[in-house]
C-alpha cells in the first residue's frame, strides 16, 4: 500500500463524516416507521441530518437531527 497524505483539514472533515445514528426514520414509501442505522451529514445551512436505507422497500431515509 502506498502512504496517503493527508492534511489536517482533511482530517477534521473525515471525523465529521464518520458519526452515524441509529433510530426511527419515516419511509415514505412503506408509509412506516423503520429502525435503521445512518451517516450524519450536514447541509449547508448547517443542519445535521442523518441519511439510511430503508430495510424493507431499500428507498432512501432522511431525518433531520437539529443544527450542528
Amino acid at each position: 500500500m502506498f502512504p496517503v497524505a493527508t492534511t489536517e483539514e482533511n482530517i477534521g472533515k473525515e471525523a465529521v463524516m464518520a458519526e452515524t445514528w441509529s433510530g426511527e426514520f419515516y419511509c415514505v414509501k412503506c408509509k412506516e416507521k423503520r429502525e435503521a442505522e445512518g451517516e450524519v451529514k450536514v447541509n449547508d445551512k448547517g443542519t445535521r441530518m442523518a441519511k439510511a436505507v430503508c430495510p424493507v422497500c431499500g428507498t432512501n431515509l432522511n431525518r433531520i437531527l437539529g443544527k450542528a
